[in-house]
């Protein structure tokens, strides 16, 4: 992953090792984004993910999503040289 984008990711995702077994959360949350990915995997819309943690900003799922589009957009073109 790229330094910038590693940086802009830590804007919105935090690990602590001693919280929730270290797993990846909203900053300043205990949610978990792999909630928010297995909630949309299933067929939900971000609006009811969002329904079930009103603690959450609409603005930090939406930039989450923004960073692991432009991840995987990474990864794919990466693909294309190796």
């Amino acid at each position: 992953m790229r330094p910038e984008l590693l940086r802009r990711l830590e804007e919105v995702v935090w690990v602590d090792p001693d919280r929730l077994s270290g797993a990846p959360c909203f900053r300043g949350t205990r949610i978990p984004v792999q909630m928010l990915i297995d909630h949309l995997a299933a067929g939900f819309s971000l609006d009811e993910f969002l329904d079930t943690v009103p603690s959450l900003e609409r603005g930090q799922a939406q930039r989450f999503l923004e960073l692991a589009g432009e991840q995987m957009k990474e990864c794919a073109s990466s693909l294309t040289s190796a």
